[in-house]
């Protein structure tokens, strides 16, 4: 300890029963030390600084130790202890960035951390640069909606077989989760079939826009065999033929919910989210991304909003789904009870916040 009590004198007394102010004040000052000359510390000096710090740091304030687990989260050889209990820490400000990037943390530090800790500590190395089929088995099965999503889209993940299965079947009630996951490099065919068979068709479609070329010709076989159909799909949708029917509808007088329900019943999604535009006045692009996203709630807002009745929101829900695919009685009993207990003004309100939110044209 003789260089940092040269440079921090009465540093053994402030160690032993200084306040917290003095002890990050302490703390700052070593840490400036350690870091000036980091690069070029030997293992036993490293270890010096180590011994110093781990008395230090876990009794400072919350914003010094925090900045200083920013600062230590990008040195290659920081005091390896003193990281290991702040990546342990309860405080995710603190914990957070050591977990993000920390070379110094090993893979069963992360492991033992993942296994216990809660979804901001999961989050947080969701976003290393690579992470262990060990690693992402215990993430994707602790993890929350965001933290599965974030593993899943980061390339450098790996996942183990047991590891994609428990991504597949989650994707099946997450349409977001299934677009990240069929764009990832390391998908087989057999998998991007496991993943369709559990997807919505808009999902489907969705996705087809996204991958590139030969992905799309997987999709495309996939589908195929999943359905016997041979499916066609449209690099992307294109809404101005829809458009000018809606127009020649509403000039006409006849744009109207037995319009509407006529498109939905037939599968017609394009002059459906057309016509929908048209009678709520948001824009076509903002309901194509919601009504293609995970969950059936935008049909229920929009429609209630208009005051469309409830045989009109079924056939909404199921054009959603796709020809191939029929909800369970229960998923459309929910549905409607949800409709039923929806407030007109509540439903505004959610509307009222998409139109403020649509992207200028």
């Amino acid at each position: 300890m003789t260089v940092a009590t040269s440079l921090i004198p009465g540093l053994d007394e402030i160690v032993r029963n200084g306040d917290s102010k003095l002890r990050a004040e302490a703390a700052r000052r070593i840490a400036d030390l350690f870091l000036q000359d980091a690069a070029h510390l030997r293992p036993n000096h490293v270890a010096l600084f180590d011994d110093i710090l781990i008395d230090l740091v876990p009794h400072a304030e919350l914003i010094a130790r925090a900045e200083l687990a920013e600062r230590l989260s990008l040195v290659a050889n920081a005091p390896r202890v003193l990281v290991g209990r702040l990546a342990r820490e309860n405080e995710i400000l603190v914990a957070g960035p050591i977990l993000r990037r920390s070379p110094v943390v090993d893979e069963e530090a992360l492991i033992e951390i993942a296994r216990v800790k809660g979804q901001g500590h999961l989050l947080a190395m969701s976003e290393r640069t690579t992470l262990s089929p060990d690693l992402t088995d215990v993430i994707v099965q602790r993890g929350d909606r965001e933290v599965v999503r974030r593993t899943a889209g980061n390339a450098g993940a790996l996942f183990s077989e047991s590891g994609y299965g428990e991504l597949i079947k989650r994707a099946s009630q997450d349409g977001v989760l299934t677009l990240k996951i069929g764009q990832r490099e390391d998908l087989s065919d057999a998998r991007l079939k496991q993943l369709l068979a559990g997807s919505l068709d808009v999902v489907r479609r969705r996705l087809f826009d996204v991958v590139k070329p030969e992905r799309q010709n997987a999709i495309r076989l996939a589908v195929a065999e999943i359905t016997g159909v041979p499916e066609r799909f449209e690099s992307r949708r294109d809404f101005a033929p829809a458009q000018r029917t809606i127009v020649a509808l509403h000039a006409a007088g006849n744009l109207n919910e037995a319009a509407l329900l006529d498109f939905a019943k037939t599968y017609r999604y394009e002059e459906t989210v057309a016509a929908l535009s048209a009678m709520s006045a948001v824009k076509i692009q903002t309901l194509d991304n919601l009504i293609s996203g995970d969950r059936y709630d935008p049909i229920l807002i929009i429609a209630k909003t208009i005051g469309l009745e409830w045989a009109t929101v079924r056939a909404l829900i199921l054009l959603r789904l796709g020809p191939n695919r029929v909800p369970s009685p229960a998923d459309i009993e929910s549905a409607r009870v949800n409709f039923a207990r929806l407030m007109p003004s509540t439903a505004e309100r959610v509307v009222g916040f998409w139109k403020a939110r649509q992207p200028v044209l």
